[in-house]
């Protein structure tokens, strides 16, 4: 018997999911042939929390099949489409038969998950010597001054915003038990050369900054906003670095 699940689903994103459909960076293509090569194989892979699709269209680069499942509706309408890419509205059912993949991912969602559940889901569907891998970006890197400017806003303005799981992602998901026999992954970066306008988008995506403005208004946004035209300068492009973190391995 699979065990219940304990954590109801919190939809931080279905609300503003344009948003984050169009300002989310986009994983480096290194991180889909690496995790090709740690599986057991390349039939099929299982994205879960799939959001719009960001992961699953990465991994359809080297699997033969994506199943893709996010438990927003909004989410998967505007996932991007592909013929091997079935994606389906779901939280831990996957739909995926007995021991027929060979890789389930979850990026940037694991926080938001109840891990035992989701766990038994990938335990159910994985062939034997098959990955389980968790991963996420941390914060951005810019440039001194508009760092500082974002990470104060980050801790400070939108401090009592953030969801307590977001701060999961923040301890590289070290808190969060999973059953797997880990590897040391490679160093991976998302790496965007955005405007600020971009930028600013990407900011406003996050579900801190949703809450706040439902609280109180887009004033405290814009003021941020003024304050990180004058710290990013005339430059009309600049470089934006995530640092990500894995946790990935045969699963137990």
């Amino acid at each position: 018997m699979r065990p219940r699940t304990t954590r109801a689903f919190a939809d931080h994103f279905s609300a503003h999911a344009a948003t984050y459909a169009a300002y989310r960076p986009r994983y480096p293509i290194a991180l889909f042939h690496w995790l090709a090569v740690i599986a057991p194989g390349t039939a099929l892979a299982w994205d879960a929390g799939t959001g719009n699709g960001q992961v699953a269209t990465g991994l359809v680069t080297r699997f033969a099949r994506v199943v893709a499942t996010d438990a927003s509706d909004d989410q998967i309408r505007r996932a991007e489409p592909h013929a091997r890419i079935a994606y389906a509205v779901a939280q831990y059912e996957s739909g995926i038969a007995d021991h027929a993949a060979q890789l389930v991912t979850v990026g940037q969602a694991l926080h938001w998950f109840d891990a035992e559940a989701f766990c038994a889901e990938a335990r159910r569907v994985l062939q034997p010597g098959g990955v389980l891998a968790a991963f996420a970006y941390v914060h951005s890197t810019v440039s001194p001054a508009v760092d500082l400017l974002v990470r104060h806003h980050h801790d400070v303005t939108l401090g009592h915003y953030w969801p307590g799981e977001h701060h999961w992602i923040h301890d590289e998901y070290r808190s969060i038990a999973l059953p797997i026999d880990e590897l040391v992954a490679p160093p991976f970066e998302l790496r965007e050369d955005w405007t600020l306008e971009r930028y600013t988008g990407f900011i406003r995506s996050w579900s801190a900054t949703q809450r706040l403005m439902a609280a109180r208004g887009e004033e405290p946004i814009k003021a941020f906003e003024r304050e990180l035209a004058s710290a990013w300068g005339p430059i009309s492009r600049r470089s934006v670095m995530w640092p990500l973190i894995i946790r990935a391995g045969e699963i137990r």
